[in-house]
């Protein structure tokens, strides 16, 4: 009997539901054990029935539940709610949903500033009044699924590797517990690391870093940080090179950005970065920012406006 799926996304970008697709020919394996029962994305599935005639939003019975997104409005708080009422396992699908991801940068300011910001510029007319007819409330923070409801697996990534989507899925038709890499990015880098505590000040990606002669492997490349390219592999999840092992970015002979959020659940890439840096002797107001620092994990509290307005 095929285990039923429901999948719902929020406050995203769809590119969750692409790692989906990205299973490729394994994805027809998935769907011979499965049966989705619910998703906008695949299906044409109304929340109040099918002529809209309904009072109240109507989501089937899943076992397994996979939603995308943090939560930004009521209206996503609504539909979160309903999902984990109707699923028996949920899984917060991809870095917006596990820590607020991309849209999450949001809480580093209020929600009037924002809308006189979008609404108010100094290239148009200022708005009488903000659009609000048939719209969802803001809510005052942008949140993570277990900010609002108790989520059992967590699958970071922006977007989520699709080998760690298969190994998961996989995992739970066959009643095995989801594994994922528990180590940071930085322990899967093939890159040089020389250790000598040279760099003193980090500067901005503008400039090529040394790669080596060209096709060359990247176990002849200088650790990018090591060369004064803010690299955020030390404090990131490992995970974003699925199967493969080799970071993304690091294969794109690019920096870690920290996509896949803290390697601890709970863990602040912000405070943890600064801390690495002042450790190693690198002057951390060589920085002309550190708000970044959690452009992928600034829920839970992370990010947040001053009294003044500004991120605090």
């Amino acid at each position: 009997m095929a285990v039923k799926v429901a999948q719902e996304w929020l406050n995203s970008c769809s590119g969750c539901e692409i790692s989906i697709v990205d299973m490729g020919e394994r994805l027809l394996d998935v769907l011979a054990q499965v049966e989705f029962v619910h998703s906008p994305v695949l299906m044409d599935h109304k929340y109040f029935g099918q002529l809209g005639s309904g009072r109240h939003l109507e989501i089937p019975e899943a076992v397994v539940g996979l939603v995308s997104g943090g939560v930004r409005n009521e209206e996503h708080l609504e539909v979160l709610t309903e999902m984990r009422k109707k699923c028996q396992v949920l899984i917060a699908l991809g870095t917006c949903a596990t820590h607020g991801g991309i849209p999450a940068l949001a809480n580093s300011y209020r929600n009037d500033e924002i809308l006189e910001r979008y609404y108010s510029t100094e290239t148009t007319d200022k708005c009488e009044e903000v659009p609000s007819e048939g719209l969802p409330p803001l809510q005052d923070s942008c949140t993570a699924l277990d900010e609002k409801v108790k989520v059992d697996i967590y699958l970071p990534g922006c977007p989520p590797n699709p080998d760690h989507v298969f190994s998961a899925l996989v995992s739970l038709l066959e009643g095995r517990p989801v594994q994922l890499p528990e180590k940071s990015v930085c322990d899967f880098c093939p890159t040089v690391r020389e250790g000598k505590g040279g760099v003193k000040k980090l500067r901005r990606f503008l400039q090529a870093p040394q790669y080596g002669a060209p096709g060359e492997p990247l176990d002849k490349m200088r650790c990018l940080l090591e060369q004064g390219i803010l690299c955020m592999g030390a404090v990131t999840r490992a995970g974003c090179g699925g199967d493969a092992k080799t970071p993304r970015c690091i294969a794109a002979r690019v920096p870690c950005r920290g996509c896949t959020g803290p390697v601890r659940k709970n863990g602040n890439q912000r405070f943890d970065m600064l801390n690495a840096l002042a450790s190693n002797g690198v002057d951390i107001s060589s920085l002309p920012e550190s708000v970044s620092l959690l452009r992928f994990s600034g829920a839970h509290g992370l990010l947040r406006p001053s009294r003044k307005g500004k991120e605090a």
